[in-house]
């Protein structure tokens, strides 16, 4: 129970840490929150609990595969909110194109042997 606190406390920490910095430099915030913290915080935990250089490889490996999809939100997002779209209707439309990348990327993969679909 004491590491399921911990591991919430840390996990806020960091968002908290990230949009504060993100107040103050556009730039720093991007560069940290562009960081992997939660995929290194992950594999810490993992490794802390034991779970086996096998599945935090994996966790590696397909981490990289689903965020190759989410990386043309980062374009959407600025474009439309500079074209006065309402910030909510941007992040809807980027949520869409988010997982309709997801969809492609998860096809894509596939013909190369890897099964993204969960």
């Amino acid at each position: 129970m004491l590491m399921l606190v911990i591991k919430y406390a840390v996990t806020a920490l960091v968002i908290v840490l990230v949009s504060e910095v993100a107040k103050r430099s556009d730039k720093v915030g991007a560069l940290i929150a562009s960081l992997p913290l939660v995929t290194i915080m992950v594999m810490i935990w993992m490794h802390v609990e034991q779970q086996g250089n096998p599945k935090i490889a994996n966790h590696a490996y397909y981490t990289f595969w689903y965020v190759l999809p989410t990386l043309p939100m980062f374009l959407v997002m600025p474009w439309l909110l500079a074209k006065g779209t309402n910030f909510w209707l941007a992040l809807v439309i980027c949520v869409a194109v988010t997982v309709v990348s997801f969809v492609v990327t998860a096809l894509l993969a596939k013909r190369f042997g890897v099964n993204l679909m969960p």
